[in-house]
Order: structure tokens, then sequence, then C-alpha cells
């Protein structure tokens, strides 16, 4: 697959996610995130990078960790979510949190410009791994530290029928390789090729519960990394898509709503 064109499928689908996305995966995304910042272990006054920002969900509880004398730049290929991240920033007064469009593969900061890198819930939609995590190092401190999540296994993302219910109608090319980081120790072994000499692995169980099947739904076509392609749907295959998908889940029905079972991995490496 072109790797220019994956970027630019992820850069205006995640454009169309930013009014869908903190309602359909705010809370549902929480168990990686803490857990990733407990990892990161972040103290008063350091320097970090939240790489694929979204809208801000890890950039502004790592901005209220390091306090107004540390630093966080917030980073996403995606405009609207790097100005909604920017605009939330303003609100809420943090003059410490910085927000602009970059890709993961090429980021434009010095060598060692950063005490911390994280990367949550972004790094299966990169089409170069190896050069992203390899730019995560590079910016890092002698001693400094990465921590990502990812997706884990497949099998036990019961969510994960959504790419063939939208491949089957439309090619999207969203992310061919979406669970490969989360299968086995494929993010710790790619740290390790990348160069870091110390990388721990955590994998943890959740469940996403949304209190509707269209609540389910508008989490996984609207804001989500289908988006795009959703957003080329006439209503009668949207309708349709989303019949597909409800049948998909409909074993994780509880009560008038859905519990889905998800799987995080979290690895922390050190430079």
């Amino acid at each position: 697959m072109d790797a220019q064109l994956q970027r630019r499928i992820q850069r205006y689908g995640w454009d169309r996610a930013v009014d869908f996305y903190e309602a359909s995966w705010a809370a549902q995304l929480q168990p990686a995130q803490e857990r990733l910042l407990e990892m990161a272990a972040l103290q008063p006054g350091e320097r970090v990078l939240d790489i694929a920002c979204g809208t801000g969900l890890v950039t502004f509880r790592a901005a209220d960790l390091v306090g107004a004398t540390g630093r966080v730049v917030a980073t996403d290929i995606s405009q609207k979510m790097v100005d909604f991240t920017a605009q939330e920033a303003k609100r809420r007064g943090l003059s410490h949190v910085e927000c602009m469009r970059m890709g993961a593969e090429t980021l434009a900061f010095p060598d060692g410009s950063f005490d911390a890198v994280l990367c949550a819930l972004g790094l299966m939609y990169v089409p170069d791994v190896a050069a992203a995590l390899g730019e995560m190092g590079r910016v890092l401190t002698p001693g400094g530290r990465a921590v990502a999540a990812v997706w884990g296994a497949r099998s036990r993302c019961g969510w994960a029928e959504i790419f063939p219910i939208v491949e089957s109608r439309v090619q999207s090319d969203v992310c061919p390789m979406f669970f490969q980081l989360g299968t086995g120790n494929s993010l710790a072994d790619s740290f390790t090729r990348a160069g870091f000499s110390t990388v721990r692995n955590d994998r943890i169980s959740t469940g996403l519960r949304y209190n509707s099947g269209d609540a389910a739904a508008d989490a996984a076509f609207a804001g989500g990394p289908v988006a795009m392609a959703y957003s080329r749907f006439d209503d009668a295959t949207r309708a349709a898509a989303r019949a597909d998908y409800l049948t998909s889940i409909a074993e994780y029905r509880d009560g008038e709503g859905y519990l889905i079972p998800g799987e995080f991995v979290i690895a922390r490496a050190d430079m």
C-alpha cells in the first residue's frame, strides 16, 4: 500500500472523526491512557511530546503532571484534531501546552528535545512504524523514555469486524496491519529494534461500554478510523453497514447497550 495515500486517508479521516471522538472513545480508552501515564511516570518540569494527540485526552493529563514549569507539545496528523486540542488548551489556560500538525515519522524537533514521548493508540495507523520509533528515540534526551499504547490481539477486540464490513463496501486502506503491533511481543520487539535499551510490556483487558446500538455504531463508524470511508456511503449503505456491525457485536449485548471486549498493549522503552 502506498504510504503517502495511507497518510492522506488518516489525515482527512480523523478530520471527519473529531466531532464524534470524545463522546465515542473518551471513557473507552481511559484504561489504556491511565496505564500509559503510570508507566511514563511524568515529573514536574519535564518536557513531553504527545504524538497522535487526538483531542488531547492524554495531552491535558500530561500537562497537569508536569505542571507550569514543564512543557507539553501535542502533535497529530489531523489539523482539526490539532485545532481542537489547541482551543481546549487555551480554554483551560494551559500556556505550557503547544499544538502542531505533524506526522510521527518526521518529527521537526532537534535531537534530545524531550524527557518523555507518549503515543496513545496512534502507532497502529503509522505506515512506517520503525521510522516513527526511531524519531521518538532521536528526540529523547539520554535516559529519556517513550511509552506507547496500541490495541491488542484481533481475537480479543470484539469490535474488529468493522474493518471487513467497511472493506466489503469500499476500498478504504485504513490500516491493513492494524492489529500487528498488539500481537505477541511485537510492540516491545519494535522498540528494541529501534535502539531502545530497556523495554517492558503490559497487556490489559477491558470492556467498551455503549448505552445503545446507535452509540456503538457511531463510535465504530463516525468516531474512529473508518470515518473517511463511512462519509462516502449513501444512506442505504450506511444503514446496511451499521446493521451488519450490530450483528457482529450482538453477543456482547448488555441490557439496552453493549459491553464489547477489548485489549490494550502498553510498552515503556528507555534510552
